[in-house]
């Protein structure tokens, strides 16, 4: 098992840093091209959404990415400094009703392209895994 950790401060524009943490996991221990758009998507959603919603885009907080690689999976942890929120009680974006609501699409990603999600600390941490053969 291998592990490698970065942290970020708050700001939008470090995605771009997390693009590219993505773009060398991908290129350093060949994760197939299958799961890696999904692993593109689903993990720069959840660090886009510790920034605005957990640390409400305080540059003096930190976001904490950590990849975890087994044999035949990947794990993404990400962790904000933000109060939480209530992972168990959120809105289908896809019911009629919130069709035209600019958000809450970010955890329905995280959730269609990962093989699991689950969130611990009152919802500041995520963990997304993807298997592979």
């Amino acid at each position: 098992m291998e592990s490698i950790n970065i942290q970020i401060p708050s700001l939008m524009e470090n995605i771009r840093i997390i693009e590219s943490f993505i773009d060398n996991t991908k290129d350093i221990y060949n994760i197939d091209d299958d799961i890696y758009g999904n692993i593109m998507i689903a993990v720069t959603e959840s660090v886009n959404n510790a920034i605005k919603h957990g640390n409400k885009e305080d540059k003096t907080k930190n976001v904490n990415l950590s990849l975890i690689l087994k044999e035949n999976e990947v794990r993404f942890v990400v962790e904000d400094q933000g109060p939480g929120f209530d992972f168990t009680n959120l809105s289908d974006p896809t019911l009629p009703e919130n069709i035209d609501k600019p958000g809450g699409r970010g955890i329905f990603l995280m959730k269609h392209l990962s093989d699991e999600v689950h969130f611990t600390d009152n919802g500041r941490k995520v963990e997304l895994v993807f298997y592979f053969d």
